[in-house]
């Protein structure tokens, strides 16, 4: 088994927890991860992308090569058009739909998401929408790595447990919106 994901979107919006409750995920059910980040700009704003690939065998790159990723899951839509490139042809794209207007010059959003409906494994989550219904607008990627668990070799439980486990100094009250965030985006996908 090998699964790739490329996960994007802008600084601040948690590009980089997503990975982490994956790749914690994949360790606990005993499989090989490599992960790359490359931070955009040092500020929120900036593009920011990694890398995941998760393997029952030996993973020899932390780099998923074009037209190889099994997912590109975004926390912003035109963020998930850069890496078009790397999705494998039976590859799922997942993106949240609001975007982030950090440019002077952002497409129209209606283009941008009709684009991404041109892929025959698509999914548009309104993360932010889905997360503030359920009281916790902070917790938007927790929606999307709901909406991701899907599509995952992971089991939920194990995503739920790493989810506890890294929001468990925060309080039970984060731990509690992170989760019900989670099993939204499960029932939004």
């Amino acid at each position: 088994m090998k699964y790739d994901i490329l996960l994007c979107g802008v600084g601040g919006q948690g590009v980089l927890s997503i990975a982490a409750v994956i790749a914690q995920g994949a360790v606990m059910e005993g499989l090989q991860v490599k992960q790359s980040e490359v931070h955009g700009m040092a500020q929120r704003g900036g593009a920011v992308q990694a890398h995941l690939r998760i393997s029952s065998s030996t993973i020899h790159s932390d780099l998923i090569p074009k037209g190889a990723a099994s997912m590109i899951l975004s926390m912003e839509p035109l963020e998930s058009l850069r890496y078009l490139p790397y999705l494998s042809k039976d590859g799922v794209l997942l993106s949240a739909k609001e975007p982030v207007l950090n440019i002077p010059n952002y497409p129209d959003l209606e283009s941008v998401l009709t684009v991404i409906q041109q892929y025959p494994h698509h999914r548009i989550i309104p993360a932010l929408e889905i997360a503030r219904k359920i009281g916790s607008p902070r917790s938007s990627n927790m929606v999307l790595v709901g909406a991701a668990s899907k599509f995952l070799p992971l089991s939920p439980e194990t995503l739920k447990k790493v989810i506890e486990g890294l929001f468990h100094q925060k309080g039970d009250g984060v731990v509690h919106s992170n989760l019900s965030a989670f099993e939204a985006g499960r029932r939004d996908a």
